[in-house]
């Protein structure tokens, strides 16, 4: 088997753990355990913490002391023991740490699995650059299928979901015994804890752009967070209504919020068009107001055949969402900022949206849930409609705040000397 395909079964195991349980454990959580919204998102702001603190480190210890495919089996051994252990779990505080400890395992292993990817391309004298993004579209198929198998298998609201991730934990980390020595360096750029959190990156907030860009990015993070958590709960929820207990809509929820992964993989062939011609303040106001319609589409969609197409408006709108802020960002980063400090504000950009962004969003998401609802009954439509307000108000500031004049001509020119 060549390079390419053993590195495509690594990125598909690696997001179909994450599928097996990130959209669906809040529904476990309430639904089968009986936590409140708070206790949810406190479980979830467990990704957000480590994904402040343990990437870097992770990656000191994969560039100086230990390889990191070894590394890589280590992390998803402790990933499997966590989750298999927190099938056990019933409570909201042991849930918060087993959950914390398997985060502080799982998210070093996304940067893991891509200078892995890297470094066994260009071993194999491959372009890392045009032969990594069809290694990588396997991660998200890994996702979906994750999300479908968990669905139709009626597993949302049971334990089982975690034994899938686990049992996928537990192959990944056999599986990268056999995947190429990746030999660790002896001299690296950035390869302290400073660096590589991006914390030298933060004399950019000296830039009155920059900083108010890596602001906006933190609070779009939060929107990402809230989606995550609450709308498959807030899906299951339409079996309260005895017209809908029976819908396709209760029955696979993850499979209608699988819709927003496959527009991702549409909207981001778009990135490059947009950009060019627009410029990247247009872009993340799109993404805004994308996600405007995200929480506006979810407070009017039900699974009724006029509210079900609205859901779907939602799915598809994410696509738009996400990559327009998440992906246009990181390009937008690597254009604006010095060579010197590239890959530490790639860090800092990570830690504003995934870790205190990622952080931010499930306490306070958590909170407004639990703020608008009465035993036990959430009152979806203003906190979608609240949310939708946020971010309507998000684009509104950002619109004001950033300068920032779009130059086709000078992105064009720097394409041409890269």
């Amino acid at each position: 088997m060549g390079i390419t395909s053993r590195l495509k079964i690594m990125s598909f195991l690696q997001y179909f753990i994450w599928g097996s349980w990130l959209v669906t454990l809040g529904s476990y959580m309430i639904n089968t355990l009986h936590f409140s919204g708070a206790n949810v998102g406190m479980v979830y702001s467990s990704k957000g913490l480590a994904a402040i603190i343990m990437p870097g480190i992770m990656g000191i210890i994969a560039d100086k002391w230990l390889r990191a495919e070894r590394a890589y089996m280590l992390c998803h051994l402790v990933c499997a023991g966590m989750l298999l252990y927190a099938t056990t779990v019933t409570d909201p505080d042991t849930m918060f740490w087993v959950m914390l400890i398997n985060a502080m395992a799982y998210m070093p292993t996304i940067a893991l699995s891509n200078s892995i990817s890297y470094s066994c391309l260009a071993q194999a004298g491959k372009d890392p650059v045009t032969a990594f993004p069809p290694v990588r579209v396997f991660g998200t198929l890994g996702f979906i299928l994750a999300m479908w198998t968990v669905s139709l298998m009626g597993l949302e609201l049971s334990s089982t979901q975690l034994f899938i991730a686990a049992g996928a934990s537990l192959l990944l980390s056999s599986y990268a015994l056999t995947l190429p020595k990746i030999p660790v360096a002896e001299k690296r750029v950035a390869t302290t804890l400073i660096s590589k959190l991006g914390l030298d990156a933060f004399v950019l907030f000296k830039n009155p752009r920059m900083a108010i860009f890596f602001l906006f990015a933190m609070m779009l993070g939060a929107v990402l967070q809230i989606t995550n958590v609450f709308g498959n709960p807030f899906l299951h929820d339409f079996a309260r209504d005895p017209a809908f207990a029976e819908s396709f809509v209760v029955k696979y929820p993850s499979i209608l919020l699988s819709v927003s992964q496959m527009a991702e993989v549409g909207f981001i062939l778009t990135i490059p068009f947009f950009l060019k011609r627009y410029g990247i303040k247009t872009v993340m106001l799109m993404s805004m107001l994308a996600w405007t319609l995200r929480f506006g589409f979810f407070a009017f969609g039900d699974p009724s055949p006029t509210g079900v197409v609205l859901l779907l408006m939602s799915m598809i709108v994410y696509g738009c969402a996400f990559d327009f802020f998440n992906i246009s960002g990181s390009v937008f980063v690597e254009q604006e900022v010095s060579s010197t400090i590239r890959a530490s504000a790639q860090g800092l950009f990570m830690t504003m949206v995934n870790g205190v962004g990622a952080w931010v969003g499930s306490i306070l998401s958590g909170m407004a849930v639990d703020y608008f609802s009465v035993e036990g009954v959430k009152d979806w439509q203003t906190i979608w409609l609240l949310f939708a307000a946020y971010t309507l108000a998000l684009a509104a500031i950002f619109a004001v705040c950033f300068k920032y004049q779009h130059k086709p001509e000078a992105l064009a020119a720097q394409s041409l000397t890269h």
